[in-house]
């Protein structure tokens, strides 16, 4: 599985979000991550279509976290991003070529398909155990509390 830049992008924006009170301009985090303005505001537009950051219009506007940190996962962040298609479809290869079983054959799902069924059930698993506090609390025990205070006080100068 590969997710693209976009989902780091976006779960380091959402971690740089938290304790922001005002809203924070898509220039203004895309200057934070130095990454394209442009590709960050789709990401932004979609971290706000799926309700995890509220967009603010107007010239005092940009981008806050919906809901409390503690209630956005990370899963959350990737499936806004990624959409929520399953990362493997089965073909039923197993029903091709010179050999092909019968669709009567293949009631069941094939070993490669389960395995990877598993494998994205258990990532997702994961990734849904991990919220956006959690990941503040690790960069604050990690590198300290005002690694965050001193990028919220960036964010929050009028021109960063």
């Amino acid at each position: 599985m590969k997710l693209s830049g976009g989902v780091e992008w976006a779960v380091h924006c959402c971690v740089a979000l938290t304790g922001v009170t005002e809203p924070v301009p898509a220039a203004t985090l895309a200057r934070l991550n130095d990454v394209s303005m442009t590709y960050l505001a789709k990401q932004m537009q979609s971290l706000a279509r799926a309700g995890l950051v509220h967009s603010v219009q107007g010239k005092a506007g940009g981008y806050v976290l919906a809901r409390p940190a503690d209630s956005i996962s990370v899963l959350d962040i990737v499936l806004a991003i990624e959409g929520t298609e399953p990362q493997f479809t089965c073909t039923e290869v197993r029903q091709r070529g010179p050999l092909a079983a019968s669709p009567e054959q293949c009631l069941q799902a094939c070993a490669v398909h389960r395995a990877m069924l598993a494998a994205e059930q258990a990532w997702r698993a994961s990734l849904r155990g991990v919220s956006v506090a959690d990941l503040v609390a690790t960069v604050d025990r990690d590198s300290g509390p005002d690694v965050l205070s001193r990028v919220r006080g960036w964010l929050a100068s009028p021109t960063p």
